[in-house]
This record gives structure tokens, C-alpha cells and sequence, in this order.
């Protein structure tokens, strides 16, 4: 049976941390930003496995150093730009596509508050911004 890690100060200081709830939406929508990162770098990483092509290869068609292409496969926390994540989509025969994710509860509640005019900003509908560059 595998004993549980003691908590270090940082664990404890973590926790507390996390009771806050401006702390909390913080980090969890920067840890979502870096897990969205992540999952498109494992993808892009497995279209290339699947394509037999190799990480210096891959680095070459787009001229780039194959240490930095290594690094940006390899690493924890890969973080490329997009134009480099969309040159190397593309040299393996994929593009980047932007689609809208699926509301979650709490985005539709606070989508519903917006409109009721219970929100901190109102944004502009599309509708809105047409008839103002029209005036």
C-alpha cells in the first residue's frame, strides 16, 4: 500500500489559498489555458508519430533547430507560439480550427446575468457593432 505524500508548506499554503474564491476562478482558468496547450501538443505530437516522421525531420521542413522541436514535444509545460504550433500543423497535413467550446453551467449563468444587465461589462453583439459602423 503506497503511503500518502506529507504535505509540504507550500501543499498547506496551496490549500489556503485555494479557499479564496478569486484565487481559485484564477488558477483554475490559467491551469485550463495550460492544459488546453498541452492536450494540442500531444496531439500534434501523436499526428506526427502517426505520420512516421521524426522530430528533427518534422524540425527541418520547417526550418527550424531540432532541439527546439525536441524541447516543445518533450517538456512539461510546452508553451510555442501559434505560429509555430500552425507551421508544424500544417507540414503534417492538419490545420488549426477555432471552435467554440460548450457552455458550462456557470458560463451560462453569468451569459444570462450579462444580458439582465447584472453583469460588471456589457460586450457589444455583433448586431451592435455593424449598426455603429454604419453610422
Amino acid at each position: 500500500m503506497a503511503s500518502k505524500r506529507k504535505k509540504t508548506g507550500f501543499d498547506k499554503f496551496f490549500d489556503e489559498q485555494m479557499r479564496d474564491a478569486k484565487f481559485r476562478e484564477g488558477y483554475e482558468k490559467i491551469r485550463n489555458e495550460i492544459d488546453m496547450v498541452d492536450a494540442l501538443v500531444r496531439a500534434l505530437d501523436a499526428a506526427r508519430v502517426d505520420a512516421g516522421v521524426s522530430k528533427a525531420a518534422l524540425a527541418r521542413q520547417i526550418s527550424a533547430e531540432p532541439a527546439a522541436v525536441r524541447r516543445l514535444f518533450t517538456a512539461e509545460r510546452a508553451n510555442p507560439t501559434l505560429a509555430t504550433f500552425a507551421k508544424l500543423a500544417d507540414t503534417l497535413g492538419y490545420e488549426v480550427q477555432l471552435a467554440r467550446k460548450a457552455p458550462t453551467p456557470r458560463s451560462a449563468a453569468k451569459k444570462k446575468a450579462t444580458k439582465q444587465g447584472g453583469g460588471k461589462r456589457r460586450s457589444a453583439s455583433k448586431a451592435d457593432a455593424d449598426e455603429a459602423v454604419a453610422s
